[in-house]
Parts: structure tokens; C-alpha cells; sequence
């Protein structure tokens, strides 16, 4: 399957205007709600979308894994910065693959939910493994836009659809959603209210998984560093305790906590290398290697 098609494609206002599957547009429940959808349908940073560009696969996430210099090779080569940009990709496709390893066992007739699904990369990656049909919901309808037709331009729109949803309130019935997942999105919500909706719409012994940053309660309050990120992204980074918590209260049991920190800061120095730097960069880094922010996978089953 090609999965090559560039991001130009899909930002102009006329494309989107024009999209095989355009979306419903429900009034925000909440200012904030209104206010991230806003962030979300401005953006768009190179970052996101050159390293989409690379095979079609566009994320919102980071990356996880060793840097393959032998990949990169010559600094001073002319293609150096068209290598680095691959590499960066391949380590967010690895992200978004470990996450995919914890879905557990599936059938091809399962339904699959990516809560702050982005531009769509993980819900095409879910439906390419498992065969199954993945909702994703979205804030933005610019981001649901462009996961519809790039699910459209694959030929798997019967498969893969996104929706402007608030995630804490989703139309999908109780108990008929085999596994779900947050990935790098649960920090615009309330933890509590998050795996509430999880819970209710995940059959008994279905799977989430959430790959997040979490401020360490061990560092004793969020950091400089991590109030840097909130206020970059407009979110609000909850700690590790509060994602346990909130888990435990919500009938989701953790199978696995991975820490994932050591594994995220090869692609977070390599990024700093980068025409694509944001300014964000530093945060990332230094607040991972002082302790005070972690990056985990939590897999956890419904009971």
C-alpha cells in the first residue's frame, strides 16, 4: 500500500472545504474546550507535517529508540536534514507501534477508539495490524478533516473515521469498544472524568493504553521545565500518582507501567539538532533528565 502523499495536499481551506468526509462541527461544552480546539486547528508546524510527509503517516506524538546514525550518516552531506527528518519519523512510528503492542489480542471485527486522535497516523498504523475499525475523536475539526481523507485517499474510510468529539462524552455505546487509547492527549482533560468514558464504553477485559508525560511526584511539584510545556501547549501535565488514581477509581487495572523516559530523549536531542525546533525542546530535555517530568506507557484492563 502507498502511503506517500504530502501535507500540501490537505491544508488548504478549499481541500478541507472539499473533503471526502467532511465533519460535523458540535459547539465546544467548555470555553477551555474552545479555546484547544482553536490551538489545534491553527497549528501547523512543520514538525508535524514535513515528518508526516516522510510516508503519509502524520502524527502528534514523540519518538522512542536509539538514533540510527548509520542512517543519518554525514553531517556535512547535502541530504543530511532530509535523513534526519526520516529518522525523527521512524522514532515516532516506533512510539506509536510500542503503544500498539499493548492493544492485546484483536479480532478484525473489534472496534478500536484513538481519544485525541490528531491528524490519524496511529488510527491508519491500528487498522494496517489489527484489520479492525478505529473511531477516532478530535477537538479539531481541521485535524478530523485531515484524518478523513487521508483515510479516503488509502481507501479505508469504511475503517477509519474521525469525529470532532469531546473525549470525556463519546457517542460509542457502553461496552462495545474492544480496546481504546490516549496518546500524549490526556493532559487536556480531567483524569477522573477521562477514564470514566473509558471505562464505560470498553467491554469487561478490554485494554487502554495511554503513552503520556507525567510530572514525578518524587520531584515534589511540577517543575520550571514542566510549566514551560503547560504553557506552550495549553495543557495541564497531571503527575504519574494522579494517572494510577484516577485508574484505580475507574475499574482500569494496570497491567504495565513502562518508563519510557531514557527511551524518548535520543529523538528529543536530535530534534534540538533540527531545522524543525520549536523552542520546546530544551523543556523536554533538561526536565527528563533532572527527574522532574517522566514519559510512561500504562496498560491497563477493564474489570
Amino acid at each position: 500500500m502507498d502511503l506517500s502523499v504530502t501535507s500540501t495536499d490537505f491544508t488548504t481551506d478549499a481541500a478541507l472545504s472539499t473533503s471526502a468526509a467532511s465533519v460535523f462541527i458540535p459547539a465546544p461544552a467548555t470555553p477551555y474546550q474552545g479555546d484547544i480546539a482553536r490551538y489545534w486547528d491553527g497549528e501547523a508546524r512543520p514538525v508535524n507535517l514535513r515528518l508526516g510527509d516522510v510516508d503519509g503517516l502524520y502524527h502528534h506524538h514523540y519518538g522512542i529508540g536509539a538514533v540510527d546514525r548509520t542512517a543519518l550518516g554525514d553531517t556535512d552531506d547535502s541530504a543530511y536534514e532530509k535523513k534526519l527528518i526520516a529518522e525523527l519519523h521512524r522514532l515516532e512510528s516506533a512510539q506509536a507501534e510500542l503503544l500498539l503492542d499493548h492493544l492485546g489480542p484483536l479480532e478484525r471485527d473489534d472496534t478500536l477508539v484513538d481519544a485525541g486522535c490528531g491528524r490519524g497516523g496511529s488510527m491508519v498504523m491500528a487498522h494496517q495490524r489489527f484489520g479492525c475499525k478505529v473511531e477516532g475523536v478530535t477537538l479539531s475539526a481541521k485535524q478530523a478533516d485531515f484524518a478523513n481523507q487521508r483515510a479516503h485517499e488509502l481507501g479505508i474510510e469504511d475503517h477509519v473515521h474521525a469525529r470532532v468529539c469531546n473525549m470525556l462524552g463519546t457517542p460509542f455505546g457502553t461496552g462495545q469498544i474492544a480496546a481504546s487509547w490516549n496518546n500524549e492527549s490526556s493532559m487536556y482533560v480531567d483524569l477522573h472524568d477521562l477514564f470514566a468514558e473509558h471505562s464505560r464504553i470498553l467491554a469487561v477485559g478490554g485494554r487502554y493504553v495511554t503513552i503520556t508525560g507525567c510530572w514525578n511526584p518524587r520531584y515534589g511539584q511540577p517543575s520550571k521545565w514542566v510549566s514551560q510545556i503547560n504553557a506552550h501547549f495549553e495543557c495541564n501535565i497531571h503527575s504519574r500518582r494522579e494517572y494510577l488514581r484516577a485508574m484505580a477509581d475507574n475499574r482500569l487495572v494496570p497491567q504495565a507501567v513502562i518508563d519510557l523516559t531514557a527511551a524518548t530523549l535520543p529523538y528529543w536531542e536530535l530534534r534540538a539538532t533540527s531545522s524543525l525546533v520549536t523552542g520546546i525542546e530544551e523543556a523536554f530535555i533538561n526536565s527528563y533528565k533532572d527527574g522532574s517530568f517522566q514519559y510512561l506507557l500504562i496498560a491497563a484492563d477493564r474489570v
